[in-house]
């Protein structure tokens, strides 16, 4: 899930829950898992998606509900149905989750008339063959089963062209998981950040034994050499329950806020890093 902050209004912005349950390689990493880590200071989002996890939900459910819970809230009015109309004055959203053991997934885009996005994308893999449906046909959690999950849901950027689809229901732009590696998710301008697939970028950085803030940074740096100026975060968990987050650094923009659930937290608790 995302939005703008600090006083900037993106171009375009992506709501992203990413969900990441894995298994302990040891007791010292067991006390870090499961954890839930989402864009944005969105807690009641992350708190529906750990109370999944701790009354025994799987991973998908806990990505379903936590993304869903920001689109009834309608998350900075990024989210859900009732915000960004496009220039004819609708408002359509994108979605998508993933099964990070399976890596099935399932999207949605140009999505009318349906307030529950996420929940639609999660059906397009339980009911069909097929990866991404169009037309009127998101958040980290590292749990202790061995599962990564991830899931987005946005409406996409305001006064876009009818038709327009951005990061959020594309696999390895808006979000990533896989169970070897870890998961990710990226918020911004999705028009620029889907073309050099962020999320999937990150995961591949952790599975190279990357930390995940480094990952992260070095996402970000990948795209400030041809896009400088542009408006975007992303997030990345790892299979051990680490964490970390990096943003690119314009004016109006220097911190991103996110949340973070663990057992080494008390509670959700929002997290803030400096941007680069």
């Amino acid at each position: 899930m995302a939005a703008g902050r600090g006083g900037c209004r993106p171009g375009a912005v992506v709501a992203l829950l990413l969900l990441s349950v894995l298994t302990p390689a040891s007791a010292a990493s067991a006390a870090a898992l499961p954890v839930v880590i989402n864009t944005w200071a969105f807690r009641t989002a992350a708190e529906t998606a750990w109370r999944v996890l701790e009354s025994g939900g799987s991973e998908l459910d806990a990505v379903e509900r936590g993304c869903g819970q920001c689109e009834i809230d309608q998350c900075d009015g990024s989210v859900g149905y009732g915000g960004s109309p496009d220039e004819s004055g609708e408002t359509t959203l994108d979605a998508m989750i993933m099964d990070g053991n399976t890596m099935e997934v399932g999207a949605v885009a140009d999505l009318r008339h349906v307030k529950n996005a996420i929940g639609v994308a999660r059906k397009v893999i339980e009911y069909t063959k097929h990866t991404l449906l169009v037309g009127e046909s998101g958040m980290v959690v590292i749990g202790v089963s061995g599962t990564v999950a991830s899931g987005t849901s946005t409406n996409g950027a305001i006064h876009k062209l009818p038709g327009r689809v951005g990061d959020s229901p594309i696999a390895g732009a808006g979000s990533y998981a896989d169970s070897t590696a870890g998961g990710a998710a990226a918020t911004g301008d999705g028009d620029i950040m889907m073309r050099f697939l962020p999320s999937y970028q990150a995961v591949e950085y952790m599975r190279m034994g990357t930390d995940p803030t480094v990952a992260c940074q070095k996402v970000i740096s990948r795209i400030q050499k041809y896009a400088p100026k542009f408006f975007g975060a992303i997030i990345c968990a790892n299979t051990t329950g680490s964490y970390g987050a990096a943003c690119n650094k314009i004016p109006g923009f220097t911190q991103f806020h996110f949340m973070v659930s663990s057992p080494l937290l008390s509670r959700p608790t929002e997290q803030v890093v400096d941007c680069i």
